[in-house]
């Protein structure tokens, strides 16, 4: 230390060090600078600055992912200088350094609470963020706390997603095709809806059901480029009315309904004896739930014809971690379930549907996301003046978050694409791969 430095050798970083490193299971592997300016941990790592004493009051309160979380989301704490990559190092380091947090004993949380004390730190739990999922009262993936969970996340503005999204409205995984320079995110998800166009073998004239419709993407794309008859399902009432506005601008009204309805009450309209030509769903099966999830396989199974096809692009996680995160779960996407990809298989199969492809596009979310992402950084004045500082926050954490968990395979997204079978088990699938960007089925007879 210099003559000139002022920092104190002794100070709040010196007196955490120990309590952190103990709750951590090792050395820290990042740089903290305290609110008095001590600095401790490794000196070539990420610096996290604690900004106020009510960082430490969060975590004693909430200690772990969610503390952390909602401390940087106030602003107690801070990475400076790209999140992403602050949270690719800690990442790293933690997975180098095979560091395992121990349970904290009573004495520990005493020693801990003792340290506050004598830091200025202690008081009462400090208020919950106002970004963090309420109202979802009920039981469990019941119809009402559905509604309020996909509300809470969806329902955030129309305003908001259209600034983070490109004109394509897609709020999913897209489909990387080209490294060109002028090629970007809208193509990649042109590219992502024509493939699943393709997939499900549509024509001018067949009938699709779009359950999870989102913003409408797929539901539009098919309907304008293809012909596609479509009933549009979403449980969010702000993306019903996205969808209904874009119909009526493209005068598309003869080929979409948009149904503001939960998967469960769904039912084939008189037209559709038999069931529907292709049923798509888009990233909507983490919401459905665990104990949910064959009823909903059931509904794919029964909303299709015999020959008709299924496609589902859903996100997986491993069997130990099959939620977002304690984070996720209570700011972006509440009661969300992932599970391992052959275990949706099996429960498709189980249905009675024939899985007959599957594609993994982990590395392609990782590229959608950080897309997001740079628009976020892009434009954060705008974005703040439409949802406030601490929401936009929390959307940087989730999406820097997000695209490391893609790319370190702790998360994956998969298409997968089944048939309901004959009573003779003909599939009416095409012989090779390639038939899928052909082979049409179903349209008018």
């Amino acid at each position: 230390m210099t003559l000139t430095d002022k920092r104190p050798a002794h100070g709040a970083a010196q007196r955490v060090e120990p309590l952190v490193e103990q709750f951590l299971g090792g050395r820290l592997p990042v740089r903290v600078r305290m609110w008095d300016g001590s600095e401790t941990g490794a000196p070539d790592g990420p610096l996290i600055h604690v900004r106020t004493r009510r960082a430490l009051r969060r975590l004693l309160w909430e200690p772990g992912e969610l503390g952390l979380a909602e401390a940087y989301i106030t602003g107690d704490i801070d990475i400076e200088g790209d999140l992403a990559d602050g949270l690719r190092a800690v990442h790293r380091a933690v997975r180098e350094r095979g560091l395992a947090a121990p349970r904290p004993r009573i004495a520990d949380r005493l020693r801990a609470a003792g340290t506050a004390v004598r830091l200025g730190a202690a008081g009462p739990r400090p208020p919950v963020p106002a970004a963090r999922a309420t109202g979802l009262d009920g039981a469990l993936h019941s119809r009402t706390r559905d509604r309020a969970a996909i509300s809470h996340h969806y329902d955030l503005s129309n305003a908001f997603y259209a600034l983070l999204l490109d004109e394509t409205m897609a709020y999913s995984c897209g489909y990387w095709t080209s490294d060109e320079p002028g090629y970007g995110p809208a193509d990649a998800q042109r590219d992502k809806l024509e493939l699943i166009c393709g997939k499900l073998g549509l024509r001018p004239g067949a009938r699709l059901l779009d359950i999870g419709c989102g913003w409408g993407s797929l539901t539009l794309y098919a309907a304008q480029r293809h012909g596609v008859r479509v009933t549009a399902v979403t449980l969010a009432a702000e993306q019903a009315a996205y969808v209904r506005e874009q119909v009526a601008e493209r005068g598309l009204a003869d080929l979409v309904e948009v149904r503001c309805c939960d998967y469960r009450d769904i039912a084939a309209a008189p037209d559709h004896e038999g069931g529907y030509d292709a049923v798509s769903t888009i990233e909507m099966g983490e919401h459905v739930g665990d104990a949910q999830y064959p009823a909903f396989a059931a509904t794919l199974h029964g909303m299709v014809r015999p020959r008709g096809r299924v496609l589902v692009q859903q996100m997986s996680r491993g069997r130990d971690a099959p939620g977002g995160g304690a984070f996720i779960e209570a700011y972006i996407a509440p009661d969300m379930h992932m599970r391992p990809l052959g275990e949706t298989v099996g429960l498709l199969e189980g249905a009675g549907l024939e899985v007959r492809d599957v594609h993994g596009l982990r590395e392609h979310y990782v590229r959608t996301v950080d897309a997001w992402r740079r628009t976020l950084e892009e434009n954060e004045a705008r974005f703040t003046d439409l949802v406030g500082e601490e929401t936009v926050r929390v959307w940087r954490l989730y999406l820097a978050g997000g695209a490391l968990a893609f790319a370190e395979r702790r998360m994956g997204v998969d298409q997968i694409l089944a048939v309901r079978t004959a009573g003779d088990g003909e599939s009416g699938m095409p012989d090779t791969r390639d038939g899928l960007r052909a082979g049409p089925v179903g349209g008018a007879s």
